[in-house]
């Protein structure tokens, strides 16, 4: 997912997907753990998208307060 693609999400959208991110994350971190996912670059994709959610949202935040 692009940046771009990440500020035309309202914020309310946005916290919502990201905490849906995070738990498939999460989800795909356990089963990497069972048994090795096919492409396990998928997990280090995930987190880079989570960062990048969490940094977009963050400036949207600081704007709000200013």
């Amino acid at each position: 997912m692009k940046i771009a693609e990440i500020r035309e999400i309202p914020a309310k959208d946005l916290r919502e997907r990201l905490e849906s991110e995070v738990a498939a994350l999460n989800q795909m971190k356990m089963n990497h753990a069972i048994s090795p996912l096919e492409d396990s670059s998928k997990i280090k994709k995930a987190r880079k998208d989570i960062a990048k959610m969490l940094t977009v949202l963050s400036q949207i935040e600081n704007q709000d307060k200013k």
